[in-house]
């Protein structure tokens, strides 16, 4: 059987503005704080995770917490994020919500195989809601203020940016294992897309890659996002990818253990960093599901520093 990812994990994003990042996705979003824990490579930066109200794999944003100004806008980046909701008449509702909110948004119209509503947070993080009516069952935050029907329900489609197709592409199909479904023209702001499914498909399963020869480098920083994660189930589908990556060549991290899962990072060949990721054991292994994201929380071996982590951390509630 050929080995699979089963679509994305995750995505991690960049904000400057912690306190007032929480704010916008639990409050605006409705989106559940899962965990809040540091950046376990800069203890000095909080790394706050959004999912849905069981922290279901596939569902979580999160942000890095770095004083870093403004992200430029370019090509060799990730550049847009889908959150999927069930249905057009959701659409409409999330964009009156977020007028009433005071943000804008474009018009509800069919975006890349999916009806869409794009708009942006406020430090510009580009978003595109999606309808996915075949999504399987959802698992509502009960404190959400937004209605359980109307909650986000995961990740959808996350599209990079890249000036040439063919080296990325290889990487995908033949490394990864991804399939080309379909090719969408270019538009008016974005270069021709072609779509790349996982597993069984699915707007939680598809990497869009816009073609976009003509834009500037992206330079990483607040509004942008970091790294987009794929899912593959345990350990022992992680060290099978693991040797799939080394034995094509490509430069990675090495197996990394994050104690919430366990990773695999490397660069496809226009620089994007990707990174492959468990789904468990999952948030719940060091609180209860009922408190998730309550308290700082830090892996065993973070904990022996606590007092001085804490101490360098500034307050976002």
């Amino acid at each position: 059987m050929t080995l699979q990812l089963s679509g994305i994990h995750h995505l991690t994003a960049i904000t400057a503005q912690a306190r007032e990042n929480l704010k916008f996705y639990t409050e605006v979003m409705g989106m559940r704080l899962i965990k809040r824990t540091v950046n376990q490579d800069d203890t000095s930066a909080y790394h706050l995770f959004y999912g849905d109200g069981v922290a279901s794999p596939g569902a979580d944003l999160t942000f890095f917490d770095w004083p870093v100004a403004r992200e430029r806008r370019g090509t060799h980046s990730i550049v847009r994020t889908g959150l999927r909701v069930r249905s057009e008449d959701d659409l409409a509702w999330w964009k009156q919500h977020l007028k009433s909110q005071g943000i804008d948004s474009g018009n509800i119209k069919e975006r890349f195989g999916f009806p869409s509503l794009e708009f942006e947070d406020p430090e510009g993080q580009r978003f595109r809601l999606v309808a996915d009516p075949a999504a399987a069952e959802s698992h509502p935050w009960e404190k959400s203020p937004v209605p359980a029907e109307r909650q986000i329900l995961g990740l959808g489609p996350v599209t990079i940016s890249v000036p040439q197709l063919d080296r990325t592409a290889r990487v995908l199909t033949e490394v990864m294992n991804m399939r080309e479904t379909r090719t969408h023209p270019a538009r008016e702001r974005t270069g021709e897309v072609h779509v790349f499914s996982m597993g069984e498909g699915g707007a939680a399963a598809e990497l869009h890659v816009a073609v976009e020869p003509d834009l500037s480098f992206a330079g990483q920083g607040a509004g942008g996002a970091h790294h987009v994660a794929f899912r593959t189930q345990d350990k022992a589908g992680l060290d099978q990818w693991i040797r799939r990556v080394t034995a094509a060549g490509l430069r990675s991290s090495g197996e990394v253990e994050r104690f919430y899962f366990t990773s695999l990072y490397f660069r496809e060949p226009n620089g994007v960093l990707f990174e492959i990721a468990t789904d468990g054991p999952g948030f719940a292994v060091d609180e209860p599901l009922e408190t998730l994201g309550e308290h700082l929380s830090l892996p065993p071996f973070l904990e022996p520093n606590r007092a001085a982590i804490e101490a360098n951390l500034k307050p976002i509630d």
